[in-house]
């Protein structure tokens, strides 16, 4: 089968798990929706978010701590608005039920099945985004979410994003054990 090329400005991972990152700007807790985050440490446990220039960024710089909040399907249509409104024109503030861990200004979202807190690491400018690096800190689910003490994708239910054709998709089956599937090539 012949390989083509395609535009490089449509490279992206397939898919993305789609987050609700929150800082606390101006006072008020706001969310945007993220789907360009990834863990990118194991200890420390690092998570990178790479954001445009946003209103929720001046909440990151100017507290260094920020959250990331994984939504379930039934949170599609608040995440979706969270992408589409700027919290510098609207506030988003009662949008969900917010609570705070630890820290002060890492807005967490109650509705959430998973959220963490996050101290600010390291920032690195590139020519357009700011990746943030974050800390873990504190790391909130409920025992619903929980099979043998670990988090359950298939109780979580999380969304996901594709790009560049701007969808939601659901996630799928399970197939396997990671790190189990290929032993038999290790043969």
């Amino acid at each position: 089968m012949a390989k083509i090329t395609i535009d490089p400005g449509a490279a992206f991972l397939y898919p993305m798990p789609m987050v609700l990152v929150g800082s606390v700007v101006d006072g008020k807790a706001n969310f945007m929706a993220v789907g360009w985050v990834s863990r990118v440490n194991y200890k420390p446990p690092l998570f990178a978010i790479a954001l445009g220039p946003h209103h929720t960024n001046k909440g990151i710089d100017a507290n260094r701590e920020f959250s990331i909040n994984i939504p379930d399907i039934s949170l599609i249509e608040k995440a979706d608005y969270c992408g589409m409104v700027s919290g510098g024109k609207s506030d988003k503030s009662d949008l969900f039920k917010v609570f705070f861990g630890s820290l002060g200004h890492a807005p967490l979202i109650e509705e959430c099945p998973v959220g963490m807190s996050l101290s600010l690491f390291d920032t690195v400018k590139l020519p357009f985004n700011t990746l943030y690096i974050g800390e873990v800190k504190e790391v909130f689910t409920e025992e619903r979410y929980l099979t043998d003490k670990v988090v359950d994708i298939s109780k979580l239910n999380p969304f996901t994003l594709s790009m560049p054709d701007n969808q939601y998709w659901a996630v799928g089956e399970k197939l396997g054990r990671a790190w189990n599937i290929g032993k038999r090539l290790k043969q």
